[in-house]
Parts: C-alpha cells; structure tokens; sequence
C-alpha cells in the first residue's frame, strides 16, 4: 500500500470530479435495478458510462498479488453475496437485494462507492439490514474529523451495527484512495476508541461497512473472487469515498 499522506487542493478537487461523475453513475444504476435486468447489463452500462466520461475503471483487471484478473467494471452481489460478486446473466427477481460496487479512475485518481439496493418489493428483516447498514456509515462519520483515531470512526460503526444484532464482516476492510485504489490505512468496521493511526484532513479514505444479518465469518468461492456469509445469512454493504476535514468530512462520492 501507498503511504498515508494528506492530499493536495489540486489532488482532492481531481476526486471531486471523480466522485460527481461516480455519483451520477449510481443515480442511474439505482433506476435501472428491477425484476428481470441482469447484472451483465448494469456491469456493461457501468463501463460504458465511465468510458464516455474520459476515465477508467478501476476495478476491471485488478488482481491482489498472483491473483485471478477481476473481470468486470463493478461488483454485483446478491443476496448472501458480501462483495466482489461478479456480474452474471442471471435475471435479478423480486424480494432480492444486490449490492452495487464501483470504482473508477479520473485523472490518475481513484474514488470508490457501494450501496445495497432493493428489488422490488423486499422483507422488512432486509430493508431494516440494509438501513442500519447506512445508518452504521453514517455514525462512523459522525465520529470522524482531523486528529482523531481511526479507531473512533471504527467503533461507532461497529456498535451501530452490533445494537441491532448483526455483526460486521472482519475479514475485509476500507482502505486509503487515491492515485492508488488500496492505499494505507485499512479501514475497519470494528475497533477501539484511542486505537489505530490518526487521521490528518486532507487523507481520503473509502469507509465501507459490510453487514452481516447472521455470524461475521465469510467464504470466498471458487472463482477466488466473490466473499459470501458462511451462514448463508443476507449481507449489506454501503460506500463512500471521503475526505477528512479539520471538523468533519467530506463526502467526495455524495448522490
């Protein structure tokens, strides 16, 4: 990973711009999501969109270490799918919830964004999962500001999570942005207040709370790709691309 460093004006108003673009990427997604659209097509729509937008995206052909290529321009994960679930053909149908990843690259900057979506007409166990979820983002937020410990931000979103009986996912984290998409420092969902590196404004961080309605442990399948609930439990995931401020942050991905 990239050191943890502060970002320029210059390099933070290149992340705006990234993160309207982005914003305005998943206004469009979240009204296409219905019974029947596959994710191969929000995938291909997706990369067309940030094509026609003079930028990359950042996650097609990404690979951890010797690892598989990823192959599509955003995650798709359905139901007990965590994240990293790859676009299929497979009809989304009603009662579903699908969680949209994506990231793209402008200017040589990355910004990165999830958020889980409905299909149809969902339960009131799902739609109360994927609010706290939110809500969890949102808290850790609350927390967040120039000099604090990342492990303040952490806490409030585990305990946010934790209150209403779901667990977080530890096996996975947010992390650092920027002219590299994972840098330093790993953002988790659960942690100590007064722990962890302090966090200067100027740093920008994707905070992604990733939400499980049973037990926190995850399986990756075959495809060493897509992460899901060991226990078959439904999952949530929501994303921002953020920077901090001496008094707060700053949403670089808001929709």
């Amino acid at each position: 990973m990239a050191a943890l460093r502060p970002k320029s004006n210059t390099e933070l108003a290149i992340m705006r711009q990234g993160g309207a673009m982005l914003g305005e990427l998943f206004t469009k997604i979240k009204a296409m999501i219905a019974p029947g659209i596959t994710p191969k097509e929000l995938d291909a729509f997706a990369y067309d969109f940030i094509i026609k937008h003079n930028s990359k995206p950042s996650f097609k052909g990404y690979k951890v270490g010797g690892g598989v290529k990823y192959p599509a321009t955003i995650c798709a994960s359905v139901n007990e799918v965590v994240i990293h679930g790859i676009p299929g053909k497979v009809p989304l149908k009603d009662g579903d919830i699908i969680g949209i990843d994506i990231g793209l690259c402008f200017r040589g900057y990355h910004v990165d964004s999830a958020e889980t979506y409905a299909v149809g007409k969902i339960s009131p166990a799902a739609r109360k999962l994927i609010d706290t979820t939110e809500a969890a983002f949102f808290a850790g937020m609350k927390a967040l500001h120039g000099g604090v410990h990342l492990g303040d931000m952490s806490h409030a979103i585990q305990t946010t999570v934790e209150r209403e009986g779901y667990s977080v996912v530890r096996q996975f984290a947010g992390h650092g942005i920027g002219s590299h998409l994972h840098e330093d420092p790993q953002v988790s969902n659960y942690g100590k207040p007064g722990h962890g590196p302090v966090l200067a404004a100027g740093v920008t961080i994707a905070v992604e709370p990733m939400v499980n309605m049973g037990h926190h442990e995850v399986i990756m399948l075959d495809d060493d790709w897509t992460i899901v609930t060991d226990d078959g439990s439904l999952s949530s995931h929501y994303e921002h691309t953020v920077a901090v401020t001496d008094d707060g942050y700053e949403l670089l991905t808001n929709r």
